[in-house]
């Protein structure tokens, strides 16, 4: 499975019993995540891959930052669930009372308790859980709204769009690995968008639409979704929460849970916006980040699926022709298969969005 000595890794954590055993868990691309079960409780024991997130100890000064604060919301609340405790990450301490570990080949790892009777979905089933998840990271930014202080950048630049186009354009110039002539199609598609990729920054720095503190990961698959109400339980996978703008939230909503179709979907005629979903998604946010969202801001909400879907397909795009240094592959050409299915999604959402404007202005 691994040749990281887990139950010491355990060890080195705060945990309530023995260790018992752990296993891989999720289908994330970057961190090594395991289930692990002591004779107590069940936990979440992550590896932080350094490799990407080169600051892990400010890392987890904003997951520990974001989890109080949301912890002290709820303990705020009158008639609180008894279950509250599912709502936020606990993160477990080290033995040195800090919220990170490093075993002794310089891993950074973190633990926090299992969110029992609740699961991710890679790809959405209905409508209903559209709308549960993005109700859920819509809370997630309403709570956060008014987190005192600016919350340390993990990645810099890391929705900033030009600045993705930028490193494309680096690695299509170097061309390392020689596989520039196999994407002529996938980057003239992107190539030809390019003046739309400045818009919500150009509208941040005309003050029109403002930082907010915000999750940047929002994949489907980063929210928890109860076994028995269907309901948005918790916002996971805090590594990228940082300030930036609503709209990369809601963006990576509609690009991770329109599609009926895996993000590494082979057959493309599977691909495509699913118009129910993103009404489902667009309702879901806006009744709960609708409480400090200003009328622009709303107003861009439809233009950010298309924007970070192309986004994303510029960042798969440059792994590939750089090598795949950053996300996992699990076959050849998985990277470009990816950026595939993004341009593909693009594609439908462009076809759609008059439609999308018209709803977003009927709400």
């Amino acid at each position: 499975m691994s040749n990281f000595d887990l139950a010491a890794i355990a060890g080195g954590f705060q945990v309530k019993g023995k260790f018992v055993n752990a296993e891989r868990y999720g289908t994330g691309h970057i961190n090594d995540t395991f289930k692990m079960a002591t004779t107590e409780e069940n936990y979440i024991l992550q590896r932080i891959n350094t490799a990407i997130f080169k600051e892990p100890v400010l890392l987890m000064d904003n997951f520990v930052k974001v989890s109080k604060h949301i912890a002290g919301k709820i303990a705020a609340e009158k008639n609180a669930d008894p279950n509250c405790r599912r709502r936020f990450l606990q993160v477990i301490s080290s033995f040195k009372d800090e919220p990170f570990f490093i075993d002794n080949d310089g891993n950074f790892w973190r633990c926090y308790i299992f969110v029992d009777e609740a699961r991710t979905y890679d790809v959405l089933e209905n409508s209903s859980q559209a709308f549960a998840a993005a109700k859920a990271f819509g809370a997630f930014q309403n709570d956060l709204a008014d987190l005192p202080g600016r919350l340390n950048e993990t990645i810099a630049n890391f929705h900033n769009t030009p600045s993705r186009f930028n490193d494309l354009m680096n690695a299509v110039k170097a061309d390392k690995c020689g596989r520039l002539k196999e994407v002529s199609p996938e980057l003239d598609f992107i190539v030809a968008r390019e003046k739309e990729y400045s818009l919500l920054l150009n509208e941040l720095a005309a003050g029109n639409v403002f930082e907010r503190t915000t999750h940047n990961d929002t994949k489907l698959n980063n929210v928890l979704i109860d076994d028995l109400t269907g309901e948005g339980v918790c916002v996971i996978d805090l590594d990228t929460v940082m300030p930036g703008l609503p709209h990369y939230d809601f963006g990576d909503m509609v690009r991770t849970g329109t599609s009926p179709a895996p993000e590494d979907e082979l057959d493309l005629s599977k691909v495509g916006m699913r118009f129910e979903m993103f009404e489902a998604l667009l309702r879901g946010f806006l009744s709960t980040a609708g409480n400090f969202l200003n009328a622009r801001e709303k107003e861009l909400l439809p233009f950010s699926g298309k924007l970070i879907t192309l986004e994303i397909g510029m960042r798969f795009l440059t792994d590939y022709l750089s090598g795949d240094v950053y996300f996992k592959i699990h076959r050849e050409k998985h990277n470009l298969d990816r950026c595939r299915t993004q341009i593909k999604l693009a594609q439908s959402i462009e076809e759609q969005f008059d439609a999308m404007q018209k709803l977003n202005a009927s709400l």
